[in-house]
């Protein structure tokens, strides 16, 4: 009896270590799965302005304040946001809250954004007419095919009186939200970056800021019709996976993108195509 209670005993002392060990396995592994914040911050970003701005951050500001900033771009508006989902990516700089809203809700990811640093007009374009007045009737327009920017175009070209949206029509209004449409215009849906190349086949096109830029069209002076930057919901910003805020290479980061220097970049660079918006 006494022996079999010696090897209950041991089994039992066996058993809490074990445990022991198990439990400082587990601690061990919440450690090797803590962040890591050393090596470069890579950040995800449209050619322009986005990667422009963070060259100008990485060549002239960033060894100051101790940042090791490396530069990934992407000519797409998806990729950037699976990248920072999964990792592959620290941080994305190309989107405003409207289109990271529906993208989060469509995809299931949790990106946040971290700091708002400019605004790109969206305008309308054309190669054919000189003002919206010269748009003739029944005019194919080309929009941006994702849902968020196709509602900001529309929003756009009621702005410029060419159509009236129905009451209550949102930032994913589609052309059926259109309540009156007197030129009897037509839409080609796109891909955003596809709106540029379009022009010589549409009589115009909605073009996000960015792409603008990138085929030599000036907003401030080229477009029909340019959006508004007063109380814009759509100014550009730093984003990152929900949890990542604090890393301290964002928030240094985030620093350096609204500070004077890059306000004066910004402003000298593209001469009201690009708003600063801090």
């Amino acid at each position: 009896m006494r022996n079999a209670t010696r090897i209950v005993a041991t089994v039992l002392a066996a058993g809490a270590l074990t445990l022991g060990l198990t439990a400082c396995g587990s601690d061990k592994g919440s450690a090797s799965v803590s962040a890591d914040y050393s090596g470069p911050l890579v950040v995800a970003a449209s050619p322009t302005p986005h990667a422009e701005i963070l060259d100008y951050v990485k060549d002239n500001l960033a060894k100051k304040a101790g940042l090791d900033l490396e530069v990934k771009e992407f000519t797409d508006y998806v990729t950037p946001n699976t990248a920072t989902q999964d990792g592959s990516v620290d941080a994305n700089y190309f989107q405003n809250q409207p289109y990271l809203d529906n993208f989060n809700k469509e995809n299931g990811t949790d990106i946040v954004p971290v700091v708002t640093v400019h605004l790109e007009p969206l305008g309308l374009y054309s190669h054919q007419a000189k003002n919206v007045n010269a748009l003739k009737s029944g005019a194919t327009i080309a929009v941006p095919n994702d849902s968020v920017n196709e509602g900001r175009a529309l929003k756009l070209l009621a702005a410029g009186g060419l159509i009236t949206l129905k009451d209550g029509a949102g930032n994913d209004a589609t052309p059926a939200d259109i309540a009156k449409n007197p030129k009897n215009l037509k839409f080609k849906e796109l891909e955003a970056a596809q709106t540029p190349r379009s022009l010589d086949d549409v009589d115009a096109a909605v073009i996000n800021g960015n792409y603008a830029i990138e085929a030599d069209l000036s907003p401030a002076k080229d477009a029909l019709v340019l959006e508004s930057a007063k109380n814009n919901p759509y100014g550009n910003f730093l984003a990152v996976k929900k949890g990542n805020e604090k890393d301290p290479r964002v928030k240094k980061l985030a620093k350096l993108l609204t500070s004077a220097a890059v306000k004066k970049f910004i402003e000298d660079k593209y001469d009201g195509s690009v708003v600063a918006s801090f």
